[in-house]
């Protein structure tokens, strides 16, 4: 399950993903993953819950608000308390079904470079963080995906007011 960003923001982090990315590992379009895995048989009862988060309801505040070294990698953080409040909702409703990495809290963010040299990722941390400034970020919505071993195939969506 993801978050979903504005067009700009979604255009935003994208370049970035395809400046920094190495390009035979960037299959997908940036995100920020809000669950990693949610047992197949909850898909129905995820959109329900997603409609109800979403339908109506205004767009959660949200800012990019620095940059995160992921050792291997570098990240834009995502500030949300909004976001946060939905995903330990979510997490509440789902907790008993939970796979360790989703058990053991959240740190949103986007991943804009992953799977590289250490020394890399600090350079670009460094280069990054320089001019860096935090900036509001539209979250557009919420959504749901299917992993199929490759590209992820779209499951549901879910658009704030």
């Amino acid at each position: 399950m993801t978050a979903l960003f504005g067009q700009e923001d979604q255009a935003w982090f994208d370049r970035q993903r395809r400046a920094h990315f190495p390009p035979e590992r960037n299959m997908l379009a940036a995100h920020c993953t809000m669950f990693h895995h949610l047992a197949p048989e909850l898909g129905a009862e995820l959109k329900q819950r997603l409609n109800a988060l979403t339908r109506g309801a205004s767009a959660p505040f949200a800012r990019v608000g620095g940059l995160m070294n992921l050792g291997r990698g570098v990240a834009y953080r995502i500030e949300s308390p909004d976001l946060e409040s939905i995903r330990a909702e979510l997490a509440d409703a789902f907790a008993t079904m939970l796979v360790p990495q989703d058990r053991a809290g959240w740190r949103p963010h986007v991943t804009i470079q992953n799977k590289v040299e250490p020394a890399q990722a600090k350079a670009l941390l460094a280069e990054l963080s320089a001019g860096f400034v935090a900036r509001p970020l539209t979250v557009a919505g919420l959504a749901s995906w299917w992993y199929r071993g490759g590209p992820w195939e779209a499951h549901s969506r879910h658009m704030f007011a």
